[in-house]
């Protein structure tokens, strides 16, 4: 086997709660991930030249270190004691900077398929080790589905699926930067999502219980910046979510409905506003 070809998929944050700032700089979490059917497209291949190469549908994205799945590649190669022989072709679907791990995916993605192509044996705890020096999301993209993330998100608790339902995403042309969210976050003057609720609503199966439950502190930061956040939520829910909120640090806002009509009645709605370029209607992917 030469090459492989891999889906990377995205995720959203049904609740995201931040506990603490630790003396290093980073955030204790407690969040519930789920991942959904939108995804990037990569085929790693295998080559004879010692080097790493990646080649993108995207011009802006860049293709050395700076970029998650080149480090996940190098990184890859010195835990397996092997010289990097690789090409990886990406073809990102996935908005960029949004707030749905697309990059850290990407990574998972490469992990994965490297770990096959040169049949390395590595299981998912060896390759969740690796993955969480590149990124702390990297672990969860590896493991999939319904999860409870914990520590700085590499505490991982499987979950039963969540219940379906049709995720109406919308990504308004904004830019946030994470580190700038985490950095500005007050936590004396958050309000905590019930992490609990969801977990009793996931467990029961009740998608009304779960949207009732829905939660991210970080939209303290990101709203006030970005009041059309807001705005998109607003609209969701008038449509006939039962629930919407923004996903990690944003600006990626999703909308849950029960109903397919009403769901693709407010996919169109948007898409043909001025966020339709990256306007997506999808479902729950699970592991």
């Amino acid at each position: 086997m030469d090459s492989i070809h891999i889906r990377a998929y995205a995720k959203i944050n049904l609740g995201l709660d931040v506990l603490s700032r630790r003396a290093d700089g980073y955030h204790e979490v407690r969040m519930i991930m789920q991942t959904v059917r939108l995804f990037d497209k990569l085929t790693v291949r295998r080559i004879r030249t010692n080097s790493i190469s990646i080649k993108t549908n995207l011009n802006y994205l860049p293709t050395d270190e700076n970029n998650l799945i080149y480090r996940a590649a190098n990184l890859f190669f010195q835990s397996a004691g092997l010289k990097p022989q690789v090409h990886i072709t990406l073809q990102k679907h996935i908005p960029v900077a949004a707030g749905m791990a697309g990059g850290s995916s990407d990574a998972a993605a490469v992990l994965t398929a490297l770990n096959e192509l040169f049949c390395t044996g590595m299981d998912l705890a060896a390759l969740q080790e690796i993955g969480l020096h590149i990124g702390a999301d990297v672990p969860y993209c590896l493991l999939q589905g319904t999860a409870l993330s914990e520590g700085i998100g590499e505490i991982l608790t499987p979950l039963p699926p969540a219940p379906q339902c049709y995720c109406l995403i919308v990504k308004p042309p904004a830019s946030v930067p994470t580190k700038y969210v985490y950095e500005n976050l007050c936590l004396d003057e958050i309000t905590h999502p019930d992490i609990d609720a969801q977990l009793g609503a996931i467990r029961t199966g009740s998608l009304k219980e779960l949207c009732g439950a829905l939660g991210n502190v970080l939209e303290s930061v990101t709203l006030k910046k970005h009041p059309e956040i807001s705005a998109i939520k607003a609209q969701m829910l008038s449509l006939g979510a039962l629930g919407a909120l923004m996903s990690g640090s944003g600006p990626t806002v999703f909308g849950l409905f029960e109903d397919r009509t009403a769901a693709e009645q407010a996919y169109y709605r948007f898409k043909i506003g001025e966020y339709g370029r990256q306007t997506y209607l999808t479902r729950f992917q699970q592991r």
